[in-house]
């Protein structure tokens, strides 16, 4: 367990913040209202409570993430915050690296482009128009929800001069990826949109190429999933043909559906499901990566089990002869412990060469805050 300190642990994102190739990890506490940032304490301590820092009071925080905004060389934390709030909070961390873990030293501030009615769920900085630094990309949800990224201006620091561009509507944004999807050298935008509407599904956004001159709303080009309730998905080569191929895990027909990649372009998909069994809850959250060491690609995978079930909700899942098989092997993970399990990252959090399982468990109430954050350490390879 790395904390569990508040209540409502929602999503964990990595970046090395301090230099020493080890992984740290941002991670917003929706109901607790705070956004926490937790440094690797090296390999000897990675068993016990990581230090960390609260960057900022973040009411409603969804998604929080590790970006160095004002290029000074020390990570800040972007706050998506939904709720009531409806707000993007930018806390810069301290001109001195050896303040960062005070959190007195840390100054939160909310980007006044942002509000603008609109319920903030992802956001993933990126440049985008090869001018200033950084910019963000974020989604949302809701009524008025929208996908579109926030354009950082000479000066990141100040936040009145940062401008919002809308690229497409939106029902409720889950993941976001930045990818070359048709090859043409400028990244697109991969994501997944949980609710029904036009852009329910997995589709990717064609970047039109002249960010000077983009117009407002960026080609659409479904990939899969339309009208479920598609949750996170990932990327990688699942069948080894060298194209990268999208998994997803969705609640509606209770399946992970691979879409397999079938030209460069990213245009023609060919999909296969996976059952999701009962023995485990609402799909949450896959991703891809060779958890046995066998060298072919293994899935993991989160769900929502019932909290009065007994069911596990972490598992990984590895294919007998090839990839596009409806019935895979379920291996538990977490047992019956915890029941609303979040975003994975597979890293290797103890330096033993395998893959470990970093996710987030959301539950609270009145009895319990949840496990928190936390990570499942691999066994070792048979």
């Amino acid at each position: 367990m790395i904390d569990s300190a508040f209540s409502g642990a929602d999503g964990v994102r990595l970046a090395d913040v301090n230099g020493d190739h080890l992984p740290d990890i941002a991670t917003g506490w929706e109901e607790g209202g705070f956004t926490k940032v937790y440094l690797h304490p090296g390999y000897e301590l990675v068993r016990k409570k990581w230090p960390s820092v609260i960057a900022g009071k973040t009411p409603d925080v969804e998604d929080a993430v590790l970006v160095d905004l004002d290029s000074d060389g020390n990570k800040d934390v972007i706050s998506s915050s939904e709720g009531d709030t409806k707000k993007v909070f930018v806390h810069w961390a301290p001109s001195q690296a050896t303040d960062y873990l005070d959190s007195s030293k840390w100054e939160s501030q909310v980007l006044p482009a942002s509000e603008i009615d609109i319920q903030w769920m992802f956001a993933h900085p990126v440049q985008l128009d090869g001018l200033n630094g950084p910019d963000l990309v974020l989604g949302s949800k809701g009524k008025e929800a929208k996908i579109g990224w926030f354009q950082a201006p000479e000066n990141p620091r100040n936040l009145d001069k940062w401008t919002w561009h809308p690229i497409s509507p939106a029902t409720w944004i889950m993941s976001i990826f930045m990818k070359d999807m048709d090859g043409d050298g400028d990244l697109d935008i991969l994501t997944s949109d949980r609710k029904p509407g036009p852009s329910n599904g997995v589709r990717w956004l064609e970047n039109p190429g002249n960010s000077k001159k983009q117009p407002e709303e960026w080609p659409s080009h479904f990939i899969g999933c339309e009208g479920l309730e598609v949750k996170f998905m990932d990327t990688g080569d699942l069948n080894g043909d060298g194209l990268e191929d999208v998994v997803a895990t969705e609640s509606t027909n209770q399946q992970i559906v691979w879409m397999k990649r079938m030209d460069p372009q990213g245009l023609n998909w060919e999909r296969y499901t996976i059952d999701i069994p009962k023995l485990t809850g609402r799909g949450k959250a896959v991703k891809i990566g060779d958890i046995n060491g066998d060298g072919k690609p293994d899935l993991a995978h989160t769900t929502e089990a019932s909290p009065d079930g007994g069911k596990s909700g972490v598992f990984w899942l590895s294919y007998r002869d090839n990839p596009g098989e409806s019935q895979w092997d379920w291996h538990n993970i977490s047992g019956p412990e915890g029941y609303k399990f979040d975003r994975i990252e597979l890293v290797d959090l103890d330096g033993d060469g395998d893959l470990d399982l970093l996710t987030c468990e959301e539950n609270f109430g009145s009895n319990s805050q949840g496990l928190g954050v936390i990570w499942y350490e691999n066994p070792k390879k048979p």
